[in-house]
């Protein structure tokens, strides 16, 4: 069949809402006739684009209609939903079938395993996925542009840094390798099954076009095998295209400028095309379809609700290219104006989202109106969800969110990652935290009851590797604790040795090598032990159970040497092509879309949120098979392109007959930078048009009635009969200095619990170390020759630290030598110990004072030495003369008093032991006393006693409130902040 002599293609401006102005049309055109507009086709880019297009004719029919047939041009089986419109099927015409996707990730991530095995890497099987994803797609851009992968060995001796020259090479190996893999197998690319399918469309319909209308509507695809069908439906009798945004009425030179160039003759100097505006697409596409931009013109039907026309040429002038922006300051004020746009700018995405929230409520305060948020920001958009949710409103995000954020996603990561770790306690309490863990009103409470008790007992330094450690660890509690703490320990023992069998088969899967498909199945397995059905109910779970069997059914295929140490990174890339998106039922006149959902759609309020570069536009995701320089000379599209397609969302979305156009100042770690399309706004208009309410209403919606009075300084003053009449000599400083700190410990019992999996403290090093020495003097009587063998047997068990014995190693062993020789050494002149870890208590100013000495020596003369370990910077002499820093003269004043059994005499020499460096050696005894000091060795106890009878006498005994932060320069530790409030008054001049 002869082509028709005028292509007929057509073009909606932005500011018509394409679908509804498309179902005008085509109902204006064939709506007389039912039967003609059912015989229809039109070809669309999504399904989503589909559902828009239904709706929009719903919208427009007075009575009922036979809708035409509505196909989705990307769909990979389009031969078959086409159905009778290639009638009759021509013999050998049948594409072989293509590979799954999930086979086909498989097979090129062991692909890329072998080859890159093959070069001296050796990677593991998540980043084999992660290569393969990416490999995947470089290869559908060479199917899909229909570029000849052999050029590639033409290529090959171009001069290329080291890095693309490697990654070059193992293309071209895998390029050899993955058509004989295919072929081997029956099988086919999609992308290329899908050019076969769209190529015979192309060839049929010019022999024999339909016998209905076709129309093809919203397509910018500019894949050759798509531009190819495109042509043929523009050149039939019965054809359109109809494209959305094309600008018609751009500048020659404009358009021109934007590419693609023909080199120079003489320099072979090629221009670059200006791939990021939003028209270089649709000039491709019409390069390809053989249209000039002349022979478009503009689709005549409006949709009912749509801007003024003057819109479409301000968008078009301030989307021009960056080298005609000069034209911006003769533009008549109507040429630039953008009447009806509003911007709003946030200090945060908190506050961005509070006001998108507020926006579309507002909007949908009149009846029939209708309002959509457009954003790439899928954060954002769940933000907006929650925010709107506070009036009851239900808008999910028709976007989707990826498989391996939604919960059953997450609980299949978690279990992965718990057992890669051999059940460390940071992912083990992630893994039994987890929403879906024992899901249910029954047994979800008393599940998390015992989870948070065990997560207590599990805090601190870590276990033993593996799930045999966990009860050595928390049974090694019960030493020393009282009998209420006891039972509780036993209570959380019994429960965990009931968890144990559900978690001990994902322990062995990890502990013994697995193929892959043995150890999602182990994982698998383990998420129905811990979820039940409620892993897999739901849109969510259903995904990833489709997912799970997915992986298993071709998981043989995939990489080798895979292990459960990679096997979170690969299910959680692999997740990430799988969208869970929310099923209907939402307010149905609110909408959150993202740009691929937005297109050819427009609500009578639209909301563009999210304008910071790197959001909206995307930062182009860099190519790790092929270098920029053969992307350019295979004739792919450039990294920018994507950009482009944005830019060309972004300008569709701002037709809207309302727009709000939002962005935040910074995101949640740093400042954030204006998108480039919010500053050519601003820059074109000369500032956008504010709609500063929102930003009001934003923050008058949170703000209570009544007004807000920062705290003052807390000061409690309990009754003199409750306060505590015991303290501990290490508690002194304590009150003295923060006295509502020691309130809210010791009259409040409140104190600050260790992280789960904590680094070892100095407290707690400090508590080893001690214990090295009690177990020393008790045990090896002092004897110098056996400390070091004591230190040592520490970091050896298998209890110790693995940081510890890696890092601390060094920072005790040459300190312990050195005590070691000095205890030697005073022994020589008379001094030995006689008490390590020995606990006293005596009356002192009507309280009782008590105190545990690291240790006391008997000096020569029969007088004592009260020594005090330290693995930190000991006490200076400045604190001691301001009146803190007393514990050595406290336990010096208890030894006198014969507070410690079987010890008696005079307190006269007090001594830090430090294990701290010193003059390049580990290990060194200080004194608090300076010389010419007020404070000397004969009258410290004396002094120490004066300051604690003081302190008791103002606290304990007597009715001074326990003031916050009373000497900030000796209450260092902030573990009561909070709880004080100490943001809202300290520093203030009535604080």
């Amino acid at each position: 069949m002869a082509e028709a002599a005028h292509p007929h293609v057509y073009t909606v401006p932005p500011h018509r809402a394409f679908a509804d102005a498309l179902a005008a049309g085509l109902l204006a055109m064939h709506g007389k006739d039912r039967l003609e507009l059912a015989r229809g086709i039109v070809l669309v880019p999504t399904n989503r684009a589909a559902r828009a297009i239904q709706h929009a004719f719903v919208r427009r029919a007075e009575t009922g209609l036979l809708l035409p047939r509505l196909i989705p041009i990307g769909d990979p089986e389009i031969a078959e939903t086409l159905g009778g419109a290639l009638d009759p099927m021509g013999e050998g015409e049948e594409a072989p079938p293509a590979i799954a996707p999930m086979e086909r990730t498989m097979r090129l991530a062991m692909l890329v395993q072998q080859v890159r095995g093959g070069f001296g890497e050796d990677i593991d099987a998540g980043e084999a996925i992660r290569l393969a994803r990416d490999l995947g797609a470089t290869l559908d851009q060479l199917l899909i542009e229909k570029a000849d992968p052999r050029r590639i060995d033409a290529l090959a001796e171009a001069e290329l840094p080291e890095h693309w020259q490697a990654s070059l090479d193992q293309l071209q190996l895998i390029i050899r390798k993955w058509p004989e893999e295919l072929k081997r197998l029956g099988l086919i690319d999609m992308a290329e099954r899908r050019n076969i399918l769209l190529g015979r469309v192309a060839r049929r319909w010019r022999d024999a076009p339909p016998a209905g209308f076709v129309a093809a509507a919203g397509i910018t695809s500019t894949a050759p095998a798509v531009a190819d069908v495109l042509r043929a439906i523009s050149r039939m009798e019965g054809g359109m295209v109809v494209l959305p945004a094309l600008d018609i009425d751009m500048p020659a030179p404009e358009w021109d400028a934007l590419g693609p160039h023909e080199s120079d003759p003489e320099t072979g100097f090629r221009k670059p095309s200006i791939e990021t505006h939003p028209q270089f697409a649709l000039k491709m596409l019409l390069d390809r379809m053989g249209v000039a931009r002349g022979e478009v013109a503009r689709w005549r039907w409006g949709g009912g609700h749509d801007s003024p026309a003057v819109r479409t040429r301000a968008i078009g002038n301030g989307m021009a290219p960056a080298s005609f922006t000069g034209k911006w300051n003769d533009l008549a004020p109507a040429e630039r104006r953008l009447s009806g746009v509003r911007a709003v700018e946030l200090a945060t995405p908190a506050e961005e989202a509070q006001v998108i929230a507020l926006a579309m409520r507002e909007a949908i305060e009149q009846p029939a109106r209708t309002a959509a948020l457009v954003t790439p920001d899928r954060a954002l958009a769940r933000r907006v969800s929650a925010h709107l949710k506070r009036w009851g409103i239900a808008a999910d995000d028709s976007a989707g969110r990826p498989l391996s954020e939604m919960a059953s996603g997450t609980l299949l990561v978690a279990l992965a990652e718990a057992a890669a770790e051999r059940f460390a306690p940071v992912p083990l309490m992630a893994l039994l935290k987890h929403p879906l863990v024992r899901f249910g009103e029954d047994s979800r409470g008393p599940w998390l009851t015992m989870v948070r008790r065990f997560d207590l007992l599990m805090r601190g330094p870590r276990p033993r590797p593996g799930l045999g450690g966990i009860v050595p660890h928390l049974a090694g509690q019960r030493e020393g604790a009282s009998e209420r703490r006891q039972h509780e320990i036993d209570a959380v023992i019994a429960w965990w040795r009931d968890v144990l069998p559900l978690l001990e088969p994902l322990e062995q899967a990890a502990a013994k090598p697995r193929s892959l498909p043995e150890q999602i199945a182990a994982v698998r397995a383990a998420a129905t032990q811990l979820a039940g059905d409620a892993a897999w109910s739901g849109p969510g779970g259903r995904e990833a159970a489709d997912f799970i069997a997915d992986c298993e059914m071709h998981g043989a295929q995939g990489p080798a040497r895979a292990d459960m140490a990679s096997l979170a990174a690969l299910l959680t890339h692999l997740m990430a092509d799988r969208a869970v998106r929310p099923p209907y039922g939402g307010h149905p006149r609110l909408f959150i879309w993202g740009l691929l959902e937005a297109r050819l759609q427009q609500a009578d309020v639209m909301i563009l949120g999210g304008l910071n570069e790197g959001v909206w536009p995307n930062l182009p995701t860099p190519d790790p098979w092929l270098a920029p320089r053969l992307r350019r000379e295979l004739k792919l599209p450039g990294l920018d392109h994507r950009i482009g397609l944005a830019a060309h969302d972004f300008a569709s979305a701002l037709g809207g007959r309302q727009v709000l156009v939002t962005r935040a100042r910074r995101d949640a770690s740093a400042p954030a930078i204006a998108s480039r399309f919010w500053l050519r706004l601003e820059a074109m208009t000369g500032g956008l048009t504010r709609a500063p309410r929102f930003a009001a209403w934003a923050q008058a919606i949170d703000r209570p009635q009544a007004g807000v009075h920062p705290v003052s300084q807390p000061a409690p003053s309990p009754p003199i009969a409750v306060r505590p009449k015991r303290i501990s000599v290490t508690a002194v400083d304590r009150l003295k200095a923060d006295p509502y700190a020691f309130y809210a410990r010791t009259m409040l019992g409140l104190s600050r619990i260790d992280p789960v999996d904590a680094e070892p403290s100095p407290a707690w090093r400090g508590m080893a170390v001690h214990a090295i020495f009690e177990a020393w003097f008790k045990e090896d009587g002092c004897d110098p020759a056996k400390l070091l063998s004591r230190a040592e047997a520490l970091l050896a068990g298998s209890e110790a630290h693995p940081l510890m014995r890696a890092l601390w190693q060094p920072r005790l062993l040459e300190p312990v030598e050195w005590m070691a020789e000095k205890v030697a050494e005073f022994a020589a002149e008379g001094r030995k110990p006689i008490a390590a870890e020995i606990k006293g208590e005596a009356e002192v100013a009507g309280v009782t004072l008590s105190g545990t000495a690291d240790r006391i020596d008997s000096l020569a003369d029969g007088s004592l030495a009260i020594v005090d370990y330290k693995t930190g910077k000991p006490p200076s002499v400045s604190q001691v003369e301001a009146g803190f820093a007393m514990q050595l003269g406290l336990l010096g004043l208890l030894a006198e008093r014969g507070a410690f059994t079987g010890i008696d005499g005079e307190a006269a020499a007090f001594e830090y032991w430090s294990l701290m460096k010193e003059n390049d050696r580990f290990g060194a005894i200080k004194t608090p006393f300076k010389r010419g000091g007020t404070i000397l060795p004969d009258n410290f106890v004396a002094h120490a006693a004066d300051v604690f009878e003081k302190a008791a006498e103002r606290w304990l005994t007597g009715s001074e409130p326990f003031t916050a932060k009373l000497h900030p320069e000796y209450a260092p530790y902030g573990d009561y902040d909070q709880l004080m409030r100490r943001d809202e008054w300290y520093g203030r001049g009535d604080g």
